[in-house]
């Protein structure tokens, strides 16, 4: 993981349905932090993160997020 690691993120939706915010190559820094955050900020909104799939067939890491309520 030396030039870091392709990351996707999901939204999941209300009716269960998932959307592909974005995919990006996270530097290792940045996969070892999820360890100690539930939380990422991307576009400007804030998810929290459920749960992560490592896809070892394509080598990426696959995050599942879902939006914080802003009032």
């Amino acid at each position: 993981m030396e030039n870091g690691m392709s990351v996707i993120l999901y939204e999941k939706m209300p009716d269960g349905s998932l959307n592909a915010i974005e995919e990006r190559v996270w530097s290792a820094i940045m996969v070892a932090s999820l360890e100690h955050v539930n939380y990422l900020v991307v576009g400007g909104r804030e998810f929290e993160t459920v749960e992560g799939r490592l896809n070892v067939d394509e080598g990426k890491l696959e995050l599942l997020l879902v939006p914080m309520r802003t009032e």
